[in-house]
């Protein structure tokens, strides 16, 4: 952590930043809320140290690097990474608010790692992707992204664990239809088909739900679609909230949602 004593800021944050994250406080000795802000920041810089570091820059006597980076209201907190500012807010935000802006904003150190597993994952490689993951996630449990691509890919042949992953994402914008979808099928993946209620179409649906397991996606949806024609109500329209679930987990622009898309919507 640097004081407002003179630094070299290329060396001091760009170049820094190329090591480890930078956090950048941009501040004036009469702003109010800027004196709320600091000692927040500097038991966040020691709680994480070695995970990024905190500069101070005092606005009034860097009038210069200030009127660079755009500074117009303060405080003004920037995080750097590679020389580039990555995330940024304005205003003394509470202290748990800064950490999790900080748990999103800050790069993972295992990014090489999770790109490597989506090209594994685009070759077709799936099993050196799931290595990968795992190694991520004993690494670093939070990483979000990397959770849900190992739910993704072991949904089917690892549903309790698919689960736990998915459970924290639910509060996650972008990750919140991922998780409900999980959380449909991996039920009906745990569910013993002896509880299934009976009824002409149980047989059929009990075949959609083995398609599942073995991660024939086309074959399930094409046999729910059919439950769904002759009894939508079997197992709590559970047929209907099936079809959503893959459809969501697929994204809708995949081959086998787009395929099924229509016919599911014709269904009822």
């Amino acid at each position: 952590m640097q004081s407002s004593t003179p630094f070299d800021f290329q060396t001091d944050v760009i170049e820094l930043s190329k090591t480890i994250p930078v956090l950048v406080d941009f501040w004036a000795s009469w702003c109010g809320p800027c004196r709320i802000l600091a000692p927040v920041l500097e038991r966040l810089a020691e709680r994480y140290a070695g995970k990024w570091a905190l500069v101070k820059v005092n606005t009034e006597e860097y009038p210069e690097i200030s009127a660079q980076y755009g500074i117009r209201g303060i405080p003004n907190v920037k995080l750097f990474s590679n020389g580039e500012v990555i995330d940024e807010f304005t205003g003394a935000l509470p202290e748990h608010q800064i950490e999790q802006w900080l748990s999103k904003a800050l790069p993972s150190p295992w990014a090489e790692d999770v790109e490597r597993a989506a090209a594994e994952i685009a070759a077709g490689n799936d099993s050196a992707a799931i290595s990968l993951l795992d190694g991520v996630l004993a690494e670093e449990p939070e990483n979000r992204n990397a959770a849900a691509m190992l739910v993704r890919l072991i949904l089917f042949s690892r549903p309790e664990e698919a689960l736990r992953l998915a459970e924290p994402l639910e509060a996650e914008p972008d990750y919140a239809d991922l998780s409900e979808a999980a959380r449909t099928l991996g039920a009906l993946l745990l569910r013993p088909a002896s509880v299934l209620p009976e009824g002409e179409s149980r047989e059929a649906y009990v075949a959609a739900v083995e398609s599942l397991r073995k991660g024939d996606l086309d074959s399930a949806l094409d046999r729910f679609i059919a439950v769904l024609r002759d009894d939508r109500y079997y197992d709590g329209d559970g047929s209907r909230k099936a079809c959503i679930a893959i459809f969501r987990l697929l994204g809708e622009e995949h081959e086998i949602a787009m395929k099924y898309r229509r016919a599911f919507d014709r269904a009822f």
